[in-house]
């Protein structure tokens, strides 16, 4: 077999690893899927340091029970378990996973979708498989085929984004949010370097506030305050969701337009694609 017949074969391995992964959800054998799930409740919540990285998350402690033996564990977790939490206040809950009979490996999910079933993988690699599949068609049949599965990609993409969902429902929570005296009360930073820019310094303030129903609430505010370098000490105003803290803005006309320019991506998105496919099909 020549070496353009073995890469002629590249789609193999993505296709066997797709199979593979799904094969293996079918018969929930995956990491995922063997875990222990439960749920996790914050009993305790910290503070990052001034200056600090803000890539660990809030500091936080987790109060869980093992369904295998009853226990009870009270554990913190200052972003080496999983997600990191931006979020936090004594009682939110969060979905937390382990191997069994090992509480203390546990890890912090706070996207549960595909990951339960374990195929996010194999998802991801039929991906890599329908891109790989529309280059193949590039090469071998020219630019219409390009047009074509690009075109198709990209609507597909547009089509299974959950961004225009996830924007429509902040803008609900939002639509009736409280308004409540906010603080800073120190400011994470974490310094990136880029070969062009050279070093870029990331600044993320740490902003407390108390709802309404009293319940204290800690966020690393990533969003919708200027100069967050200089905002140390500073007072402010944030609104938030009355059913999730979680949901907040400390700029809601900012907010808004920011959930109008994802929706606005992907109406281009598919706009885009289909474009591409109508000019693909009529240059066959």
């Amino acid at each position: 077999m020549s070496s353009y017949e073995v890469l002629a074969l590249w789609w193999v391995v993505p296709a066997g690893l797709a199979l593979l992964g799904y094969g293996r959800s079918l018969a929930g054998v995956t990491r995922a899927q063997r875990a222990v799930w439960v749920k996790a409740r914050i009993v305790e919540v910290g503070q990052p340091a001034h200056g600090d990285s803000g890539k660990p998350g809030i500091p936080v402690t987790f109060a869980f029970q093992d369904p295998a033996t009853g226990q009870e564990f009270t554990l913190p977790n200052a972003g080496r378990h999983g997600d990191a939490i931006q979020e936090a206040w004594v009682g939110r809950e969060v979905d937390v996973r382990y191997p069994p009979g090992q509480p203390h490996r546990f890890l912090v999910v706070l996207d549960t979708v595909g990951e339960k079933s374990g195929r996010n993988g194999p998802n991801c690699a039929v991906v890599l498989l329908l891109i790989g599949l529309v280059i193949h068609a590039t090469v071998v049949r020219g630019y219409p085929w390009a047009l074509l599965g690009f075109g198709a990609l990209l609507t597909a993409a547009g089509a299974i984004s959950p961004d225009i969902r996830v924007a429509r429902a902040r803008n609900a929570l939002l639509a009736s949010a409280v308004a409540v005296p906010a603080r800073v009360v120190a400011v994470t930073k974490d310094v990136y370097t880029d070969d062009e820019a050279g070093e870029i310094v990331n600044h993320t303030p740490v902003v407390t506030f108390t709802t309404r129903q009293g319940t204290h609430v800690t966020v690393l505010s990533r969003d919708g305050i200027p100069g967050p370098g200089l905002s140390l000490g500073r007072n402010l105003t944030i609104h938030y969701a009355p059913t999730d803290p979680a949901v907040y803005t400390p700029d809601p006309a900012a907010d808004r337009r920011s959930g109008a320019k994802s929706i606005a991506f992907i109406v281009a998105l598919l706009l885009t694609g289909t474009a591409a496919i109508v000019i693909g099909a009529a240059a066959l």
